[in-house]
Order: C-alpha cells, then structure tokens, then sequence
C-alpha cells in the first residue's frame, strides 16, 4: 500500500492512499444511525467526542462497532 500526506482537520497527516476519504464507507454513523445528527443539539455525544478527538489529533476514526447504534428508520442524507 502507498502512503501518502495531506492537510486534515490544519495539520498534515499520512494515510493509506487507497483508503483516504473511504472512512464514511465503514462508519456506523454515516451507515445510517438514528442516532448521528451532526451539527444538531442532539447528536450521539460517541460521535461527538469521537470528532472532537480526531480534530484534536487530526484523525479520522470510522467508528466499527458501538453500543447506541440504532437503525435509522427514513433513507441517509446525501
């Protein structure tokens, strides 16, 4: 795998080059939780703190497996 570096979150990071950009592809949130409303009062607080930390750290951190995730009944926004 080649590796590469770019600007993410005002901080250069290295990556896999075939997976940059793909961590919504594998993310329970963006699978289509009920629970993940970004940018809402009411967010997952996992997911917030989860984003709080890889602006912190300039990562990106897909979340697996999670404990709240909870099927999101209407279609996921695009």
């Amino acid at each position: 795998m080649n590796i590469e570096s770019y600007v993410h979150h005002g901080r250069v990071v290295s990556v896999f080059s075939e997976t940059r950009g793909k961590h919504r592809e594998f993310c329970l949130c963006h699978a289509g939780c009920k629970n993940f409303k970004p940018n809402q009062k009411d967010n997952c607080a996992i997911a917030e703190e989860n984003y709080a930390m890889c602006k912190k750290h300039g990562l990106t951190a897909p979340v697996f497996e999670c404990p709240q995730f909870a099927v999101n009944p209407e279609p996921a926004r695009k």
